[in-house]
């Protein structure tokens, strides 16, 4: 636990689900003050049953300028502003390369990499006196993956936006991505068979899947102060997949 977390302000997108629901916890259990941006209006329902303590559960679109300055206007209104960014939200879709269509490559480039660069914006101009921005990239942003092209684009992006974002912010505010490797999500359940599942536990030195409470962990630990000197980093946590051969 981190003693300075409580009573920060902390917005978190894509907070209704996987990665960004177990930040959302392990963020209110630190005792900041949360707020759930999420595009899924269900998806937020069911946060609010099981997530008691998150202040605020707002639907907006990521990628949509007008929608996130909305959001971030009603965290100022609700929360007074904010201290910590996690910026999270994400879509995948499994394609050959050939196979995607300029739609689909818009919309994913558009909420994994234009929806980190909107809500930064808007989180950055709320952090006069400091602040922490945290993203979510992937270890598909480090290397290839087959069938992931427009995704994997997007996630090599994020890391040079935070790494970018870190050189001009500093030393107000800090920024860095996380690059999680395999995570057991609802997004992963759905395009991968139990079988896939299992060919990728085998390759990957720790044979499981992460749990998205471990990414939550890894987290709290970059927006706490023990994270002070800390910026510009990318910090993969993927079980030692990105390690090397085996």
């Amino acid at each position: 636990m981190y003693p300075d977390l409580a009573g920060k302000r902390v917005a978190i997108t894509g907070g209704a689900s996987g990665i960004g629901f177990a930040t959302a916890s392990r963020f209110v259990q630190e005792g900041s003050r949360v707020a759930l941006i999420d595009r899924d209006g269900a998806a937020l329902e069911r946060a609010d049953l099981e997530l008691s303590g998150a202040e605020l559960l707002l639907e907006a679109d990521v990628s949509a300028p007008e929608a996130v300055q909305s959001a971030f206007r009603e965290i100022d209104a609700r929360l007074g502003g904010v201290d910590i960014l996690v910026s999270n939200a994400g879509i995948s879709v499994r394609s050959g390369f050939s196979d995607i269509t300029f739609e689909q490559w818009s919309k994913v480039l558009g909420v994994n990499l234009g929806g980190m660069f909107l809500c930064a914006r808007e989180a950055s101009k709320r952090m006069s006196t400091g602040g922490v921005i945290l993203m979510t990239a992937s270890t598909n942003g480090m290397e290839g993956h087959p069938f992931y092209a427009d995704y994997n684009a997007s996630k090599a992006g994020v890391i040079l936006l935070a790494k970018t974002m870190a050189l001009e912010f500093a030393p107000l505010i800090r920024v860095n991505s996380v690059s999680p490797g395999y995570v057991l999500t609802p997004m992963q359940r759905a395009e991968y068979t139990p079988e896939m599942l299992e060919k990728v536990n085998a390759r990957i030195p720790f044979r499981r899947h992460a749990d998205p409470s471990e990414v939550a962990a890894l987290f709290a630990f970059l927006a706490s102060d023990q994270a002070s000197y800390i910026t510009g980093a990318n910090i993969p946590i993927d079980g030692g997949e990105t390690a090397g051969l085996q």
